[in-house]
């Protein structure tokens, strides 16, 4: 498995089967090199979407319009992105799995909110924001916890699906910061690898993961810090 971090909580997941993005944020993401477009579309088999908010919906109509690939996403969010035009959609809910070549996707509880602002100024509610647990064939569990705080059911999420891989957002103001992100990986799950994300990218978030790295000092996961672009091999 091959992950990259393309800024704030957008990731490109490669394996054998699939090459799929979550959370696509790029247009107007002050991380991403918009030069990597294309590298980063390229074959691209499935669009994750944790929630509806713009900085992680993102580009995903026109790059669902440029490549064909398969987007996921909660209900309410995919009948939205059926009225924008996209055409291949997996519309699922919290607790429920949703079946690929090669991997699945469950909708876990997040505590967010998950909302588009129209034109005419009306804030539209699109569903419950999630985290999504991904399992594949012949590759570690991996969970993008999406837009969240800090909860006592990852216990559970950690129970039924024992992700070895975790994508954890640390920046506070909208998420958790990093102290509390780290208590949550070491009170509730036994992560191999953790990448934390959603930091950097504006100036009202955190803008490094050191608050994170620090409070995790000891703990027995491998902490990938890597830069916009770069690849952490799994």
């Amino acid at each position: 498995m091959k992950i990259t971090w393309l800024g704030h909580s957008a990731f490109h997941i490669e394996t054998a089967k699939a090459k799929i993005l979550i959370d696509p944020f790029f247009t107007g993401n002050p991380a991403f090199d918009e030069t990597k477009r294309k590298e980063a579309t390229a074959g691209l088999t499935h669009v994750l979407l944790t929630h509806g908010h713009g900085d992680h919906v993102g580009d995903t109509v026109a790059i669902a319009r440029e490549t064909g690939a398969t987007v996921l996403a909660n209900a309410d969010l995919a009948a939205w992105l059926g009225s924008k035009g996209v055409k291949k959609l997996e519309m699922g809910n919290t607790g429920g799995t949703i079946h690929f070549d090669g991997f699945s996707t469950t909708f876990v509880n997040a505590l967010h909110s998950s909302a588009q602002i129209t034109e005419d100024g009306v804030s539209h509610s699109l569903g419950n924001a999630n985290g999504l647990v991904l399992h594949f064939e012949d590759e570690p569990a991996l969970y993008h916890m999406g837009d969240t705080d800090i909860f006592g059911d990852m216990a559970l999420i950690h129970e039924l699906h024992q992700p070895e891989i975790g994508l954890v957002p640390i920046g506070d103001r909208f998420t958790m910061g990093g102290a509390v992100a780290a208590l949550a990986c070491q009170r509730f799950f036994k992560f191999g690898t953790v990448i934390p994300c959603h930091y950097g990218s504006f100036p009202i978030i955190d803008q490094t993961p050191d608050t994170f790295v620090a409070a995790m000092d000891g703990t027995k996961a491998r902490i990938e810090v890597p830069k916009v672009g770069d690849i952490v091999s799994r």
